[in-house]
């Protein structure tokens, strides 16, 4: 796929202390949102699902997740206490973890809340995660209608 092939070369580009950094950051959004879309926006790793969930970034003497929400860090304010927040990014510093449990946590937090804004809007969401209106996902069902 195009769109992974672009974020493993972005990886591949990264400082050699960043590379394990980024493969774990992917990783980590992978599991929690299995169905989203991964592509390069803004000359750095995408994910969306219904919406935005993540984005994540090197940079000289750190590594950023980015979340994009106030109310996530709300949500999760105890747990963020502990590490170095930016507005609405998460920095992981130069020989740091990433902390994978609470990532995975606002992304999957992000993706329900993407999902739900869909269904508000009278939608539904088949089992891969398509939203559609009417009978029948046409992206999934597309080749058995007529």
């Amino acid at each position: 796929m195009k769109s992974s092939a672009n974020v493993t070369k972005y990886i591949a580009k990264a400082p050699a202390w960043a590379r394990p950094v980024l493969r774990e950051l992917r990783k980590t959004i992978r599991a929690a949102a299995p169905k989203a879309r991964e592509k390069i926006s803004y000359h750095m790793p995408y994910y969306g699902y219904h919406g935005r969930l993540a984005y994540f970034a090197a940079f000289k003497s750190h590594c950023s997740f980015f979340w994009i929400g106030s109310a996530d860090k709300k949500k999760f304010k105890e747990e963020l206490s502990r590490q170095h927040i930016v507005g609405s990014t998460l920095r992981i510093l130069k020989g740091e973890k990433v902390p994978t449990s609470i990532i995975k946590k606002i992304v999957k937090v992000r993706a329900k809340r993407n999902e739900q804004k869909i269904i508000e809007k009278g939608s539904k969401i088949c089992s891969r995660g398509h939203a559609y209106k009417g009978k029948g996902c046409p992206i999934c069902w597309k080749g058995f209608r007529k």
